[in-house]
């Protein structure tokens, strides 16, 4: 009981360090180039992937082997840009109406999931997915007017993570995780140093210190992400990653002067139900397959 309360308290300090870490990300975005605010992000994302591998059992040595090379790397590169693009959109988009398409992520994976990893979708879960696409339709277009090209901005973003998900879950079959973290920092860092330096600008004085808060956001963040999955299922860190959605809608519209249509937060709603019950029904099925498994085990 102990250790999951422990759990959820490096959950919600996660998530809010994650929000903290969108609204710097939003306004350096709209003042320099995300390519240029990637690089420098991931340079001390790596150094902490780096020195936390060294840490870890097997040490640095450990954590580089890996049976998945290819696909190792094209996760860091896959997430890198994915990041740029996350940047882009907090500020061309804004951070709420962002947030509101990126919570899709879920619905892609389970329909990836299918081609990719070749797993069955039941009924339930095709429900769920549908009745969560139109959620995403609402967010889109929630004033019924002319759809606006910019809004695939995001959702190329939420498939572009559903990809790196399905990634992580196919490299995972062989890799520990602190070799899959080693390669999304490192593999990332050298993929954006090869472009960010055309994109280098000069910072002001007040916005270094943003950059910085920015770098220690995202090492923050990622190592109590690291702690609460010590203590906790994927499939009780997923429905509280939600929350971040509240987060970003609070911080947009106090700070940023974002609005909040009803259509586009009755899509969220929705968008957020089927998701959450996408990742549990998913756990649930996985549970009795798992179960299934070990009867049939000899000695069972």
């Amino acid at each position: 009981m102990q250790s999951k309360r422990n759990g959820y308290i490096f959950v919600l300090l996660a998530l809010v360090i994650f929000s903290i870490q969108d609204a710097i990300s939003k306004h350096l975005g709209s003042l320099y180039p995300p390519v240029f605010i990637t690089m420098i992000r991931y340079w001390a994302f790596a150094s902490f992937a780096i020195v936390l591998a060294a840490r870890s059992n097997g040490g640095l040595k450990a954590a580089v082997r890996t049976r998945k090379p290819k696909l190792q790397i094209l996760r860091g590169v896959l997430l890198v840009l994915q990041i740029v693009l996350v940047i882009t959109s907090f500020s061309r988009v804004g951070l709420a109406h962002s947030q509101a398409i990126f919570a899709a992520g879920p619905l892609f994976v389970a329909l990836l999931s299918m081609p990719l990893l070749g797993e069955r979708v039941g009924w339930r879960r095709w429900t769920a997915i549908i009745v969560g696409m139109l959620g995403v339709l609402l967010i889109l277009n929630p004033d019924g007017g002319e759809f606006e090209l910019i809004l695939l901005l995001p959702l190329s973003c939420a498939f572009l993570f559903a990809i790196y998900v399905i990634a992580t879950r196919l490299v995972s079959r062989d890799d520990s995780s602190m070799t899959s973290f080693f390669y999304t920092g490192v593999a990332g860092a050298i993929t954006i140093s090869l472009v960010g330096p055309f994109y280098w600008t000069t910072l002001s004085t007040p916005d270094w210190g943003w950059m910085l808060l920015l770098c220690a956001t995202g090492t923050f963040s990622h190592f109590f992400l690291i702690k609460a999955y010590e203590h906790l299922d994927a499939a009780e860190v997923q429905p509280l990653t939600y929350l971040q959605l509240v987060f970003a809608c609070a911080i947009g519209v106090s700070i940023f002067g974002e609005t909040l249509s009803l259509a586009m937060v009755a899509g969220s709603v929705i968008v957020v139900s089927a998701g959450i019950f996408t990742v549990w029904r998913e756990h649930v099925v996985s549970r009795r397959l798992a179960k299934a498994a070990d009867k049939g085990r000899p000695g069972n």
